[in-house]
């Protein structure tokens, strides 16, 4: 997309959220432009979901900064919104700086309480009345703090992707024994973030929880400093890099704790210059001589739970993993797997979980497809689905889900079931011994392929992820299409709403009335 195109879809974007002056926050992360609201009945749903680049829409309380409503997040797709959040940033401000006239309440148009078909609007309507049902369940102390922890590793995931793919292109030169004297390179281009991580981890942590960014990475980065080898502590000894990114965001928030009382109690002239160095200080020999021990303890105890989980129970696990992914994307929740995903990597070079949770999306394309093809006569929904079925193969699934499969019901349990049947098969041949996995996180679907890593060939891999993947589509087309559907559903979805409209259409010339509708 250009940055004319860019700058043109968000300032279609801006009116229909309120303008300007009804926006508190702007963010992003790998497929949606997050923005809190002040009042959230100045949103025009129905025509922010007619954009073009506009996937789909999705609510969520979050953390919401003081006097916002909560979190309002707009589908983009991955690379489309890393471009357009910018360009809405820019807009903003420079709305903001010429003082505009504040916007007035638009008002929605009622629905018409005539019967009629149901079309692709009554859905998405009651895929946002859903998720306002939820929003108070989603508020509980619990899931806000895991998405304050998702929040620190959601800006990482551009650089791990982009690191993963060179180490996956390193290996791919190194097996095939081309160009020899750029693999070392590459290996360095590839490492040198994922050796790093936990600084940043730190840094972000810190930045999310209210405390100087810099400082939780300084303290973070004790974790992968070199000389930790000869600090002997309790008679053991520790290794750089040890508690991996969850000791750097014990560290980090140990460090904000920190410093928060030193800001209270220390006077003010001495503020600058004691505040600081405690903060490290206590930190760092808290982390030394306690975290770095808790938090290596957990991960490789992570590590090997995984491992062994997909090694004895493979197929059983991945059917639950599988079929239970897909709640977990509609309550905004998965992010919160982000840190266990990392801390595979760092272990082992590769997440084990990511290909088997994909496979939660695949479900949701088949499952859209079998809608498509059992509702011939609604133009409306299966245009919807025409324009979701491309981001949803790339693993970008919230569109099909609010806007499809969750307001229909019975094809979003559908939809699990094809998700579970390609996690079973991906999992069976971890039990087998085909283990493999993503070398980075954020992309799903046909976008991780060039992710896949593994013990075996990567042909091998690329055919056991890419057999996953058509099961998941098979299983989720035909636990759709046969039952997806009640005969009242069909009834009251498989019509042409123009002909509702138009019911001039549908009668004889001579004046009779028109047709009674069938039951399908």
């Amino acid at each position: 997309m250009s940055t004319d195109k860019n700058r043109a879809t968000a300032a279609a974007i801006l009116p229909l959220v309120g303008g300007p002056d009804n926006i508190t926050s702007i963010a992003h992360c790998m497929t949606r432009l997050r923005i809190s609201l002040r009042d959230r009945s100045l949103v025009q749903d129905k025509a922010l979901r007619a954009l073009p680049a506009v996937l789909g829409v999705v609510e969520d309380l979050g953390a919401p900064p003081s006097g916002s409503w909560g979190m309002y997040q707009i589908v983009l797709g991955p690379g489309t919104v890393a471009r357009v959040t910018p360009e809405f940033e820019a807009l903003v401000a420079e709305a903001r700086s010429a003082a505009p006239t504040p916007t007035a309440p638009t008002s929605p148009s009622p629905e018409t309480a005539t019967a009629r078909t149901i079309t692709a609007d009554d859905l998405a309507a009651q895929g946002a009345a859903l998720k306002e049902a939820q929003k108070a369940r989603n508020a509980t102390p619990f899931k806000l703090f895991l998405r304050r922890i998702a929040n620190i590793f959601v800006p990482l995931i551009p650089a791990l992707i982009g690191c993963g793919i060179i180490a996956g292109l390193n290996g791919l030169l190194t097996n095939l024994g081309w160009v020899p004297a750029v693999v070392p390179a590459l290996a360095a281009i590839a490492s040198g973030f994922m050796s790093l991580i936990a600084v940043f981890v730190g840094y972000n942590t810190a930045k999310e929880f209210g405390g100087t960014p810099v400082l939780g990475g300084a303290v973070a980065a004790i974790i992968v400093f070199p000389g930790v080898a000869k600090i002997d502590a309790f008679g053991l000894e520790l290794k750089p890099g040890q508690g991996g990114v969850l000791g750097a965001l014990a560290a980090a928030l140990l460090a904000v704790y920190v410093e928060k009382w030193c800001r209270r109690w220390v006077p003010e002239t001495l503020d600058v210059l004691v505040t600081p160095t405690l903060t490290v200080l206590i930190s760092g020999l808290v982390t030394l001589f306690g975290l770095m021990y808790l938090a290596g303890g957990a991960s490789a105890a992570i590590g090997t739970f995984a491992n062994w989980l997909l090694a004895s129970g493979g197929a059983f696990a991945g059917l639950v993993l599988g079929g239970l992914f897909l709640p977990l994307v509609m309550l905004g929740l998965h992010q919160a797997l982000i840190p266990i995903h990392t801390t595979l990597i760092e272990q082992d070079g590769y997440t084990v979980l990511l290909p088997i949770l994909a496979m939660a999306g695949a479900g949701q394309v088949g499952a859209a497809i079998a809608v498509y093809y059992r509702l011939p006569r609604n133009g409306s929904l299966r245009a919807t689905i025409r324009s979701a079925l491309p981001a949803g193969f790339l693993g970008v699934g919230e569109p099909l889900i609010y806007g499809v499969s969750l307001p229909l019901g019975r094809p979003f349990v559908t939809a699990c079931i094809g998700g579970a049947a390609g996690g079973a098969f991906v999992g069976l041949f971890h039990q087998l011994g085909v283990a493999f996995g993503s070398t980075a996180i954020g992309p799903s679907g046909w976008a991780l392929f060039p992710l896949l890593d593994g013990r075996s060939s990567a042909g091998i891999t690329l055919a056991i992820y890419a057999g996953g993947l058509l099961v998941g589509y098979l299983v989720g087309f035909a636990a759709t299409y046969f039952f997806g559907f009640t005969r009242q559903m069909l009834t009251d979805l498989d019509t042409d709403p123009d002909q509702d409209q138009h019911p001039d259409a549908t009668t004889a010339t001579a004046g009779t009335p028109p047709k009674e509708r069938v039951p399908a």
